[in-house]
C-alpha cells in the first residue's frame, strides 16, 4: 500500500510509531487481522510487536509447542496484513527473564528443566508477592552448554515465518541472575553475565541479517535514579548498559510518570523507543518529550530517538474487547490500555 500524505509526515517527525500486543489465539485470528486492518493502520502505526513466546507450531522443536499455537499459516495473514498496510511485524520470545509466572513454569522450563537458573528454589503452593525466595519469575542459565542451539532454532523459524528482519529478545525484569548455587553463574558478575546473554543472541541475530530490539528496565540502575527493582535493576546488571553493542534497539518502558531516561540511552550511542501503557496523560507526556528530543538535539543524538510504543500487557481478545466497547462509549481517559492507545495515537495523527 502507498503511504498516505500524513504517514510521510509522521516518519520525519516520529519515526517508529509501533504497537505492542500479545499474540492472539487462534480463534481470534481474523478478528486481529481486522484490527489491524481498521485500526492500527489508519492511525499510521507503522511497527507491531507480537509476543509470541512459544505459541506457534515449531518444526524445529515442536516439543516446545505451547497452548493456542499458531500455524504458519495463520501468520501468514497477520504478515499479509501487515505488509498491506506499511507496518513491521516483529516477534518476541521472552528470553533470559520471565521463565514462569507465579505457580507454573513456562514451556522452555517445562520441557527443559535442566535451563532453570534457580532449581533449588521451590515454588510456593500458594503463590504471593513478595515472598522469601524474591520468586517473581525464574530464568534461565545463560551459560548452560545445550540452551542456544534450541534458542537458535526456534528464533530463526519465527523470524523466517514472520518474514521479520528484526526480534525482540525481551529481557525485562530479570531478577534471578547469577545464582551462587549455579554451578556455572555462580560468583560471575551479574551484568557481565547480562551483558554475555545479550550479545549471544545479538551475534546470532546479526549473523542472520537481523536487529536485535530488548526491553531496557536492566540496563537503568534502580537505586541511583530511584526507579526501583521493577523499571530498573537492583541487582547490578545496569553495568551491561557500557557492554552491549550499540545498535541494539532499547525499549524504555515507564508507565506510571513521564521518566526521561530516553536520553540517557541516547548518550550511551543507543536508538531508543519510549513505550507507555495505560496512563494516557503520562503517554502523551512521552510523545511530547520525544518530539522535543528530537527537536532540540544535535543531528548525532536526533536519529537516536526512534520514537513512541504503546503496551498492553492483556491477553488479545481481551484488549479488542475492552477496546471496541471504549468505541462506543462516551471518550474517557481512564487508566487502561485501550484507552490509552487512541487516546495517544488520535493526538500524534494531529501532528502537523
Amino acid at each position: 500500500m502507498k503511504l498516505s500524505a500524513q504517514s510521510k509526515k509522521l516518519d520525519n517527525i516520529l519515526p517508529v510509531r509501533a504497537f505492542c500486543i500479545d499474540a492472539p489465539r487462534p480463534s481470534g485470528l481474523d478478528s486481529f487481522v481486522q484490527f489491524i486492518n481498521q485500526e492500527l493502520a489508519p492511525r499510521n502505526v507503522n511497527t507491531m510487536i507480537v509476543l509470541i513466546d512459544y505459541r506457534f507450531q515449531f518444526k524445529s522443536h515442536p516439543e516446545l509447542i505451547d497452548s493456542f499455537a499458531l500455524s504458519k499459516s495463520d501468520i501468514k495473514k497477520i504478515v499479509t496484513a501487515c505488509k498491506k498496510n506499511n507496518i513491521k511485524v516483529i516477534p518476541q520470545i521472552d528470553l533470559l527473564g520471565h521463565q514462569s509466572w507465579e505457580k507454573r513454569n513456562g514451556k522452555l522450563l517445562q520441557v527443559y528443566p535442566q535451563f532453570d537458573e534457580t532449581p533449588g528454589i521451590i515454588t510456593p503452593a500458594v503463590y504471593v508477592w513478595p515472598n522469601a525466595d524474591n520468586l517473581y519469575c525464574r530464568s534461565y542459565c545463560p551459560l548452560h552448554p545445550d540452551l542456544h542451539p534450541i534458542l537458535f532454532e526456534v528464533i530463526d523459524e519465527l523470524c523466517e515465518a514472520f518474514q521479520s528482519d528484526a526480534f525482540h529478545a525481551g529481557m525485562d525484569e530479570v531478577f534471578y541472575i547469577g545464582d551462587p548455587n549455579c554451578m556455572r553463574c555462580g560468583g560471575r558478575d551479574k551484568a557481565e553475565l547480562f551483558a554475555g546473554e545479550v550479545r549471544t543472541i545479538y551475534d546470532h541475530l546479526k549473523e542472520k541479517g537481523r536487529e536485535m530490539w530488548i526491553w531496557g528496565d536492566r540496563l537503568l540502575d534502580g537505586k541511583t535514579t530511584g526507579l526501583g527493582q521493577w523499571e530498573a535493576s537492583y541487582n547490578n546488571t545496569y553495568r551491561a548498559v557500557d557492554m552491549i553493542p550499540k545498535d541494539v534497539v532499547i525499549c524504555d518502558w515507564h508507565y506510571d510518570r513521564p521518566d526521561k531516561t530516553a536520553v540517557f540511552f541516547a548518550i550511551k550511542g543507543f536508538r531508543v523507543i519510549t513505550c507507555p501503557w495505560r496512563q494516557p496523560p503520562t503517554a502523551i507526556a512521552q510523545v511530547k518529550d520525544m518530539l522535543a528530543f528530537r527537536n532540540e538535539s544535535t543531528p548525532e543524538m536526533k536519529e537516536r530517538f526512534l520514537g513512541i510504543m504503546q503496551t498492553t500487557w492483556t491477553r488479545t481478545d481481551i484488549f479488542l474487547k475492552n477496546y471496541y466497547s471504549s468505541q462506543q462509549n462516551t471518550p474517557n481517559s481512564d487508566s487502561n490500555s485501550w484507552n490509552c492507545f487512541s487516546i495517544m495515537f488520535d493526538w500524534i495523527n494531529k501532528l502537523q
